[in-house]
């Protein structure tokens, strides 16, 4: 099977390098723009890609002649997506339009990575048949880009995912577990929101997930997160007792009170039972995430 991963410098492309290699029978083609950050260059091909230059993903498409297609690239930082909404529409909803072209001719199923956000947070935890109505740019950009799959004739699968954690080599951004420890370390004091509810996904299920849908040549839309639904500040009170921090430095505050660019949805969270009864899923715990973490922190 030939399987090609946009955004594999990104968390869960590295993820899925890593867990791609250690399967049978998978040639892979790592692309990403720039150079490749993954230390282990062994097993697998790569090259850089550009998923806004339509030219760029046909050529490497025509190319290498994938099965499947997993796309991770995009722009996920949510502020950053209500001012630059250009660079957030090309990432998230031209390129999307390319790899669809491209998957076409090729008869390729693309699997593509969505999000929590597409959803309001009114009425979380959400099944994927519930109807989505994002709040912010960056979501109304990935709902888009589910539309277009929708729209299209080729194989496609969605899978929609909630902040996702985990440790990543030459990351160019750090994730909420990592900024979260690193910080109650220091001592430094936090105000951190405890009206916003999430399911934090370790990067290794998510990975899992995705390598589920390609073996069984899955279609249709997939939430794959973590299995418990917390607010924010219990995620950081949760990471002070696993690592057994001083949370009292940690102070609550409302998402109203932090002024920020984009509105983010009160309560997401997901209904798990499609993944786990047509694929077989199986997330840990937030706890058991957290010493997958530390055992990867200590080996480093």
């Amino acid at each position: 099977m030939k399987i090609l991963i946009t955004g594999s410098n990104g968390l869960l492309g590295q993820k899925l390098v890593k867990l791609l290699l250690e399967k049978e029978g998978v040639e892979l083609l790592a692309t990403s723009k720039g150079k490749n950050r993954i230390s282990n260059k062994e097993g697998y091909q790569y090259q850089s890609l550009d998923i806004t230059i339509k030219e760029e993903i046909i050529n490497v498409v025509n190319e290498f002649q994938p099965d499947t297609i997993i796309n991770t690239a995009a722009m996920t930082n949510v502020d950053a997506c209500e001012s630059d909404r250009e660079l957030c529409w090309d990432l998230n909803v031209n390129a999307v339009k390319h790899l669809i072209e491209a998957s076409k001719r090729k008869n390729t199923h693309l699997i593509h990575l969505s999000t929590d956000f597409v959803f309001d947070g009114e009425d979380g935890p959400y099944k994927e048949e519930d109807k989505p109505n994002p709040l912010s740019y960056y979501g109304e950009s990935k709902y888009e880009a589910e539309k277009l799959l929708h729209k299209s004739n080729i194989k496609w699968s969605i899978v929609r995912t909630i902040i996702v954690y985990g440790i990543g080599e030459n990351m160019s951004r750090s994730n909420i577990v990592l900024w979260a420890k690193e910080a109650l370390e220091k001592g430094n004091p936090l105000t951190i929101v405890d009206d916003q509810f999430r399911s934090p996904t370790l990067a290794e299920d998510l990975a899992m997930g995705c390598w589920l849908i390609t073996k069984k040549q899955a279609e249709g839309i997939y939430h794959i997160s973590g299995k418990d639904v917390m607010s924010i500040i219990d995620l950081v009170y949760r990471v002070a007792d696993y690592y057994g921090l001083d949370k009292s430095i940690v102070t609550p505050i409302k998402s109203a009170s932090l002024n920020q660019a984009a509105k983010r949805p009160p309560k997401t969270g997901f209904r798990l039972d499609k993944a786990m009864n047509e694929l077989s899923y199986s997330p840990v715990s937030f706890e058991e995430g957290l010493t997958i973490l530390s055992n990867q922190l200590d080996s480093n």
